[in-house]
């Protein structure tokens, strides 16, 4: 770990009472609840999403702050094309400005950004915005901001199983080699650890097919806040409760985080 991410890591542990080894390296937040919150204000839903947005914004730079390797937000999922097409229509949009409209603050604070998803079905434009802000930042060497976009946990899961297999069959892979690191090589998140704390937000008790072969020992935290109104202080709370539970990764006897 660099020096940087370590300096980050002991105020944030300094500041919230806990110890830096407690301090989670990556975390994953199942954004929800936007468009209850703009039905609870009598709004349209595209304002909910314009608010989550925002919010999207102010954790990931909060991220850097706290030192962070990684942060996976769940933005669009491949059942999400089922909603109505103009909202549908709506986010696109919304995304293709979001990420050209973030890459001063990547650039500024080195974040590199990494798409997890399929790229197909996505408007070009998306495509085009995404492409070139991943090109933009591969080499900043700061936190990493994993944005699953069309993205859906057991197509990952087949998408790996279909590389491992095409490069079987041309000879670059023994199948009788193959174990979780190559599992791990050819899935979206290669490269990245796995996330040590899970957030879903609105109250949900549900995975949604988010991370599935990741998240396998990830402690969760559910809170009622809606996405839109989740705040830094959220965060801090949820690392709180995270830094508290005792991890056996399968063991008997308790592992403290």
């Amino acid at each position: 770990m660099s020096e940087l991410f370590e300096s980050r890591r002991q105020r944030t542990a300094q500041r919230l009472g806990i110890s830096p080894l407690s301090v989670p390296r990556h975390v994953a937040i199942i954004m929800d609840g936007n468009g209850r919150w703009a039905q609870q204000r009598g709004l349209p839903r595209f304002q909910g999403h314009e608010q989550g947005g925002k919010t999207v914004e102010k954790i990931a730079l909060y991220g850097v702050q706290l030192g962070l390797e990684c942060l996976s937000l769940y933005s669009f999922s491949m059942q999400n094309w089922k909603r109505p097409k103009e909202e549908v229509d709506f986010l696109m949009h919304l995304y293709a400005l979001y990420l050209e409209a973030i890459r001063p603050d990547l650039m500024k604070h080195q974040v590199r950004l990494v798409h997890l998803g399929r790229l197909e079905r996505l408007p070009q434009k998306v495509v085009d915005t995404l492409h070139e802000t991943v090109e933009m930042t591969r080499n900043n060497s700061g936190m990493v901001l994993a944005i699953a976009l069309n993205y859906g946990g057991r197509a990952e899961i087949v998408d790996a199983a279909k590389r491992m297999a095409t490069d079987a069959v041309a000879g670059k892979l023994d199948p009788a080699l193959i174990d979780e690191s190559t599992l791990d090589r050819n899935l979206y998140t290669a490269g990245l650890p796995d996330p040590d704390l899970v957030i879903r937000t609105s109250g949900e008790m549900r995975i949604s097919n988010f991370l599935l072969w990741q998240i396998s020992y990830a402690e969760f935290f559910v809170t009622d806040t809606l996405w839109p109104d989740f705040s830094e202080a959220d965060l801090d709370q949820a690392i709180r409760t995270f830094a508290g539970r005792s991890r056996r990764f399968g063991d008997v006897k308790s592992q403290t985080v």
